[in-house]
């Protein structure tokens, strides 16, 4: 999910004064790591493809190549928020949310076609040119200032720093000035430049904010849709296959009953017990499809007290493991609740597993993030309509998203991650 970047507040005077100064020194700072960056990148994607032929040997490289590329772009993207306050969101890792091997190469391919990502990577290229820029216009800077004590100590012309230019003594004071000046300008014109080049590459405009956020809210609509399509079937299958007919045969079973209280009432009596039986198991299946729409518990005591209580009805062994130190939106703590009960559901059903781990935290991202796995036979698919295909759908309504890895042979791991204020 994408987050609209706010609109920071004015900062103040000298956060304004402090800024550029900030800007210049990070800025030498990527000058040399920049460089250093760039050539494990290209050693990388170079090696990569001449390897390739060979066995497939170079494929690792260039994996590694596109996490590199994500790797800079991240840090471009940490740096600049924090330098100027913009409030912009983390790079994300992309996932095709696809399992195996054949969805794993999908992630990579998105990854690498992340346009985010990209501009993070040129941000970065320009911000390491800038950077070699401001070193130079240091260098004259300390160049001219010690022009301006020249006479203290030369007697004859002086060489300007790095450079071929002499200079006579009697004209070093004005020649270190104007030395000292322009390198001065330049260097503020560097700072100045390098925040409009972050709101020109890294800040989205106002337009593709609103066009993202159109995406998004068609995309979570379309998973609230499906969602509520998914789980009305749901309620129907459990009401006709499992409740409709217990309760046709509790009303044919004391029609029994009737038909037999005057003529044998041990009978009767048998068959009214049978009723008696069936409708408790009614009213227990009742009771469980209720809970499958809405976990009271959950808004009663909270996601950690729920999940105990979910664990404890399993019919797998489960670890639970959870760390949520506040509570998020009632909608996140269902879709994950939801998530993790389908989840198991599923394991119990059809993985064959022995245990269940479910581990739930809350992150620093204001992120809700949960992952359940059993050690099961895995080869788990999202069918429409089935289990899995409800969870995406709900987590996806919710504003998250989830990923799903069970190759064949197990294990299975679902992880979902939805905001806290969705």
């Amino acid at each position: 999910m994408t987050t609209a970047v706010d609109t920071p507040a004015p900062p103040s005077r000298g956060v304004r004064v402090l800024r550029p100064l900030a800007a210049l020194a990070q800025l030498v700072a990527v000058g040399f790591a920049g460089i250093a960056a760039f050539t494990v990148l290209l050693t990388l994607m170079t090696t990569g493809i001449g390897l390739v032929p060979v066995l497939g040997i170079g494929l690792p490289l260039l994996v590694g190549f596109v996490y590199g590329l994500w790797l800079l772009g991240w840090l471009e993207y940490a740096r600049v928020d924090g330098l100027y306050d913009l409030g912009l969101p983390a790079l994300p890792l992309r996932s095709s949310g696809r399992p195996g091997f054949g969805g794993w190469l999908r992630t990579v391919w998105l990854q690498f076609v992340d346009g985010r990502m990209w501009r993070g990577v040129a941000h970065a290229a320009i911000s390491t040119v800038l950077g070699l820029i401001a070193l130079t216009l240091f260098s004259f800077l300390a160049a001219g200032i010690a022009l301006l004590f020249a006479p203290l100590y030369a007697n004859g012309p002086v060489t300007i720093a790095n450079t071929w230019v002499r200079v006579p003594v009697e004209a070093t004071v004005l020649a270190g000035a104007l030395t000292a000046v322009i390198s001065a300008a330049l260097l503020v014109g560097i700072a100045l430049l390098h925040g409009i080049l972050v709101r020109a590459v890294l800040v989205p405009s106002r337009e593709a904010q609103l066009a993202e956020a159109a995406r998004t809210a068609g995309v979570q609509r379309e998973g609230a849709v499906r969602a509520s399509e998914v789980e009305r079937t749901r309620i129907e299958r459990d009401l006709h296959d499992g409740v409709q007919p217990r309760l046709v045969s509790v009303g044919m079973t004391l029609g029994l009953a009737q038909q037999k209280i005057d003529d044998d009432p041990d009978a009767a009596k048998q068959l009214l017990a049978e009723a008696h039986t069936s409708t408790k198991a009614a009213i227990t299946e009742l009771r469980q499809l209720a809970r499958g729409i809405h976990a009271s518990v959950l808004d009663d005591r909270g996601l950690d007290a729920a999940l105990s209580a979910l664990a404890a009805r399993s019919h797998v062994p489960v670890s639970l493991d959870v760390r949520v130190d506040e509570r998020c939106s009632r909608t996140t703590e269902a879709a994950v609740y939801f998530a993790i009960a389908e989840s198991l559901t599923n394991a119990a059903k059809h993985s064959r597993a022995a245990d269940c781990r479910v581990v739930v935290r809350h992150r620093d991202d204001h992120t809700l993030w949960a992952r359940v796995e059993d050690n099961g036979v895995g080869g788990a698919r999202v069918i429409a309509g089935g289990g899995l295909d409800g969870i995406i759908n709900r987590i996806t309504a919710a504003g998250g998203t989830t990923r799903l890895d069970s190759p064949a042979g197990g294990p299975t791991s679902l992880e979902v991650s939805v905001p806290c204020a969705s």
